[in-house]
């Protein structure tokens, strides 16, 4: 089956990309590592004597990167569908975090430690109709925001990717009633054209 033009029009745009090469060049996981590591420095979200969640973890660059920056009886959760290759100090939880004996397993993980910060760099099968990938986007970010409201310590931090489109402006309000401060970032890692940004809440109410 050949490729269909817009497929390999990505395909080169995507080995020609800087962080791309970067994320070779260093040994991370995936270019997205970057844009995690862009709002840590601004933001400083990562920082030893926290837990955290990590929904939609494969290949694990982002669970990877927070590892290095906590100490070694701080816990890091990764959770995803995909299986990924281990990482040292993460524990690795493969199914869907909507189903109850996926959620047990991750309480019996964390054995009653909070959780101070949720990550969330999920994002649908995109099919190129976006009559159908926003809304699918907007639904994963109900579900991680929910997941949120179930396991965030109070003054917790929440961080998820979303596509501005239908139903965007909404969801951000939603995210504003349960946190005391919350801003969208873009990173420079974000391609350009893509409607991709991250929403960043401190403090759950």
């Amino acid at each position: 089956m050949s490729r269909t033009k817009s497929s390999h029009q990505w395909m080169q745009e995507h080995f020609q990309d800087e962080y791309v090469k970067k994320a070779q060049a260093l040994g991370y996981r995936s270019r997205a590592v970057f844009k995690l590591i862009e709002i840590q420095e601004k933001d400083k979200i990562i920082r030893p004597g926290i837990n955290i969640v990590d929904l939609g973890a494969a290949p694990g660059g982002w669970s990877e990167y927070a590892r290095k920056l906590l100490g070694k009886n701080d816990k890091v959760i990764a959770l995803d569908l995909l299986d990924i290759e281990p990482i040292a100090g993460v524990e690795f939880i493969q199914g869907d975090f909507r189903e109850d004996d996926v959620l047990e397993k991750l309480y019996k993980v964390l054995d009653g430690q909070p959780v101070h910060l949720l990550l969330s760099d999920m994002a649908p099968n995109i099919s190129g109709n976006k009559e159908t990938d926003q809304p699918r986007s907007i639904y994963l970010g109900e579900l991680a925001l929910d997941a949120a409201n179930s396991i965030l310590v109070k003054g917790g931090v929440f961080l998820i990717k979303m596509f501005q489109g239908a139903g965007f402006d909404e969801y951000y309000n939603q995210v504003r009633q349960r946190f005391a401060s919350v801003v969208i970032r873009k990173p420079k890692a974000s391609r350009a054209r893509s409607n991709e940004v991250y929403i960043l809440a401190k403090g759950f109410k």
